[in-house]
Order: C-alpha cells, then structure tokens, then sequence
C-alpha cells in the first residue's frame, strides 16, 4: 500500500505514451508485483481512491482524479524563498479551467495582436462559447466573416474589437460582429 504513488505515476506515464493501459498481466510485470492478487488488490485501491475506473468490457479507464497534479504552495517570481515539502493539495487541469465542458473548445492562436496581453502565437486559448460578452473580455468574435482574438470594448455606444499590440488597428465591424465565445483560460507549453 505505501508504494501506490509510485505505482500510480507508472501508470500515469504509461497512460500518457500508450493512451491505454496495460492488461493486468503486464501490470505485475512493468510494476514489480510478483502474483496477480497484489495487481489485483492494488487495482482496486486505485478505484477506490478515484485513480482507475472500469469500463462495460472490464478494461481500465482514468478515474475523476487520475489527470490530478500536485498543485505546489506557491513560487515567487522575485526573491528565492524556503521550500516547503508539507503536504500539497492537488487539481487537475480541466476542472481548473473547465466550468461548462458542454460548451468549452480549445482554440490555437495565431498572429501577435495579442503579444502585449501575454498570449503568444502557438498559445491554446481555452474558450467558453456564448453569444455574449461584457466590455473588457478577452473573445473570439466573428467579424465580417472572420474570426478573430481581441478585446471586446464599446465606443461612442459600438462595440469594438481592441487588440493588445500598438502594430494593430482597432476593429470597427463594417458588418456583422457575432460573439464565438469568452476566453477563460489560456495555455502554453514550453520546450524543454
């Protein structure tokens, strides 16, 4: 029992390359257990604690909890400070950034009219679609037919599309301006 998180994060990296997991038979195998009853307990251990679920064939499948990351205390981006090993909570990402699932897209940006906002070329915006914004969103909007990633703002009693680069005009809609959706989130991934 005490070797379930390790066990777990071989499980995790597996999952991660494979995008399955392994047959119980090789469970023991690539973890060490020597009998089919210790993959067996250690299985349901897992599903207890929420890691695995079962499907309708009796294939395992990531539980709620098995994207779960530990979510560190906090790091300053100034002056280095003590580390602390306490106990840490834990999150997963798409409850983290996903309230509505149903109605929730990922979207790739493109372009630098964004740059001074934070949000890079390459970038996932994580959109929340609704057919209305408030000024100072951050939204997808289609314009005259085009799609587009800007601030919504309002002048003279017009909404506007603002971008977040001085290299960039602002938007004023000759036609149509349809909100896609808000921006409630946004990732990156670094090189490494």
């Amino acid at each position: 029992m005490s070797h379930d998180a390790a066990y777990l994060t071989e499980l995790q990296d597996y999952y991660a390359r494979n995008r399955v997991f392994p047959p119980y038979s090789s469970i023991g195998e690539m973890l060490g257990l020597k009998s089919k009853s210790s993959v067996a307990a250690l299985v349901a251990r897992l599903k207890l604690a929420g890691f695995l679920e079962a499907t309708p064939d009796k294939r395992l499948k990531p539980g709620p909890r098995f994207f779960e990351r530990v979510l560190a205390e906090s790091v300053r981006a100034g002056l280095p400070h003590p580390a602390d090993d306490s106990a840490q909570d834990t999150l997963t990402i798409d409850e983290y950034l996903i309230e509505h699932p149903s109605r929730t897209v990922l979207v790739r940006v493109k372009g630098d009219s964004m740059i001074d906002a934070g949000v890079q070329p390459g970038d996932i915006a994580v959109v929340e679609r609704r057919p209305s914004a408030n000024p100072g969103d951050m939204v997808i909007a289609i314009v005259d037919n085009e799609f587009t990633l800007k601030y919504l703002e309002k002048e003279k009693g017009e909404f506007v599309l603002k971008p977040a680069n001085p290299a960039y005009p602002v938007i004023r809609p000759k036609g149509s301006l349809e909100i896609f959706g808000v921006v409630v989130g946004m990732v990156r991934k670094y090189k490494g």
